[in-house]
């Protein structure tokens, strides 16, 4: 399963605002848009993830539904981001369909490795620095905690960074050895910024395919 090098969470002030902007995000080359709907009931969540899949599927971007797996399934959505408070992805595993992705939230490197152990798709890791788009965030981990991660895992498992990024942040985040970024708040800020990250990420995977032809 080939996971995107950029997935952007959907931010907003009602369930209305986040679609818009998931629309902004698709028709400026969003490849994978997260729905991240916060303290709403199980029949407005799903209300909203339909009609957040009509848009995706209408630009064929893929589209993942936060913590929600059941949603997930009954959208067939192309998969769920789980919180480490939420079901343990073994679980969501039985319940999804085969061809749904599961991406899991990790802050430290036990989490990392309690997620691969667990068969994830993708790690999503963080923060790396401060941001307001989430309560009681953990630890700041900053380049340095990035590369002391990446260092010892050393895994298949594609590992994105997390938590106030900008387009500034790309290239030193991913000589940490990061295979990718979820970004929120600089992309609601600006939708054009989706083609810029997109340079930056895939500049660096041409290069490195260039070095392994050499």
């Amino acid at each position: 399963m080939i996971i995107p090098k950029l997935h952007y969470i959907s931010q907003g002030n009602t369930p209305k605002e986040h679609l818009e902007n998931i629309q902004k995000a698709c028709s400026s080359g969003a490849e994978l848009v997260q729905l991240r709907l916060k303290n709403i009931s199980e029949k407005k969540h799903l209300k909203w993830a339909q009609e957040a899949r009509v848009i995706a599927s209408h630009f064929q971007t893929r589209l993942i539904i936060n913590d929600h797996y059941k949603i997930a399934k009954t959208i067939k959505a192309d998969g769920v981001h789980l919180g480490s408070s939420d079901v343990c992805p073994t679980i969501a595993r039985t319940h999804l369909y085969t061809w749904q992705m599961i991406g899991g939230s990790a802050y430290r490197l036990e989490d990392c490795e309690t997620l691969i152990g667990k068969d994830v798709d993708y790690i999503s890791l963080g923060p790396f620095r401060f941001t307001s788009t989430k309560e009681n965030t953990p630890p700041v981990l900053g380049l340095n905690g990035y590369a002391a991660i990446m260092d010892v895992l050393k895994t298949e498992t594609p590992v994105l960074a997390v938590g106030g990024i900008t387009t500034a942040d790309v290239n030193d985040l991913l000589a940490t050895g990061i295979s990718g970024l979820a970004v929120s708040e600089a992309i609601t800020r600006d939708f054009n910024s989706i083609k810029l990250f997109h340079e930056l990420l895939n500049a660096s995977s041409t290069a490195e395919k260039r070095h392994k032809f050499e």
